[in-house]
């Protein structure tokens, strides 16, 4: 999978919706994020490399914990190509 397919496949999910949704508001960790889940650790992880691959969050050390954060400018991306789609010739 490659470019927006990626991108499209993270989204379809309501489960890494969710989680961009609470990224939206402010970097967290996935101890955070799986508090607000009835998931387990591994599957977790799972949603959260998938949003990684599609570039739609990025992470960060800082001493034991690792932080995600939205990428926003994969949704820039987006805007511009549904823009494309929706131009007039």
């Amino acid at each position: 999978m490659s470019g927006f397919n990626k991108t499209f496949y993270a989204l379809s999910d309501e489960t890494r919706r969710k989680i961009l949704e609470m990224l939206r508001k402010k970097d967290l960790t996935p101890t955070e994020i799986g508090e607000k889940f009835a998931i387990t650790a591994p599957s977790l992880s799972y949603h959260l490399n998938a949003l990684k691959e599609a570039d739609l969050v990025s992470s960060r050390r800082e001493g034991q914990n690792i932080y995600y954060s939205l990428n926003l400018s994969v949704f820039e991306e987006l805007v511009d190509l549904f823009y494309k789609f929706t131009k007039k010739k």
